[in-house]
């Protein structure tokens, strides 16, 4: 998907950070580091809820330099800062429909290798996930040549900022109370911790089905019209990451009972729901299992 050059995404919320790696983690660390193994055998995001002490000082940079939507097409690191701008503006509006009281994430951290966060220490093997906690998204963005190379997404702008608008679906259910949902430990194709994903799925292609008209602080549409090979990039990129595909990459074996995100399939079907149908069609946890 294609910035507008002129589009102003000085103001997204995103950040870039050194390598930070020290542990940092209050009560309830078994549960933090269960959650990091899980999914880095998984090679995808966290969900779980946890709590984490406070974190070792890390150094920051707000990304200056990423100024225009042209800056974003030309720079991966630009685009997720422009990624968090057309996101911020989109839920501003949307999550109240919703019945969502919203405010944003506190930031968005792009680190390299590793870093400390509110769930504990992340490594690049972690993926990309939000943090209830601290209220933050992170990724190591070299994840995206991991996407293509390992699980067979075939990439793309769009590709790239639909991992980050899921993303950004967990902090609005992280506001809405349903992220408790995964406190139930439960897993298969039916759980909760499936629900809450591909809801996030869902929540990732309204935004893309409304991106081309959510304008910048001038009026200024961030994005241009998805077109249909951006848009098969997405699904790819959503497919990708089921439980399935991974297993099978990871294990050799698909182990349904294990599923917590959902299969391929089911991912690619629900962001297509929330893109035809937007983010009020997103009610995961009423659809029966066998039709979800």
């Amino acid at each position: 998907m294609t910035f507008n050059p002129d589009a102003d995404i000085s103001g997204g919320k995103a950040s870039k950070r050194g390598r930070n790696t020290g542990i940092a983690v209050a009560g309830g660390s078994i549960g933090v580091l269960a959650l990091f193994l899980i999914s880095q055998l998984l090679g995808v995001d966290l969900t779980g809820l946890a709590g984490g002490g406070e974190q070792p000082a890390a150094s920051d940079s707000t990304l200056e330099q990423c100024l225009t939507g042209q800056d974003a097409n030309e720079n991966v690191e630009c685009r997720m800062k422009g990624a968090s701008a057309s996101l911020e503006a989109y839920w501003e509006n949307e999550a109240p429909a919703l019945g969502v009281a919203y405010n944003a994430p506190q930031d968005f951290i792009l680190f390299n290798q590793g870093t400390s966060t509110g769930c504990g220490s992340a490594s690049s093997a972690t993926g990309p996930f939000y943090c209830p906690p601290d209220q933050m998204i992170y990724i190591d963005v070299t994840f995206y040549d991991e996407l293509r190379s390992r699980f067979g997404s075939s990439g793309g702008p769009l590709a790239e900022m639909y991992v980050i608008a899921h993303e950004w679906g967990h902090h609005v259910q992280n506001l809405a109370g349903v992220l408790q949902r995964t406190q139930d430990g439960q897993t298969g194709p039916s759980s909760n911790a499936v629900r809450v994903e591909l809801q996030a799925d869902c929540f990732a292609g309204a935004w893309a089905a409304n991106a081309s008209k959510v304008p910048d602080d001038s009026g200024v549409p961030f994005l241009q019209p998805i077109t249909k090979a951006e848009y098969q990039d997405a699904l790819s990129a959503a497919a990708s990451v089921g439980d399935d595909r991974i297993q099978q990459a990871t294990q050799g074996q698909v182990m349904p009972h294990t599923f917590t995100h959902g299969t391929s399939e089911q991912r690619v079907d629900w962001f297509t729901t929330g893109y035809e149908h937007g983010a009020e069609a997103c009610d995961t946890f009423t659809v029966s299992p066998g039709a979800l």
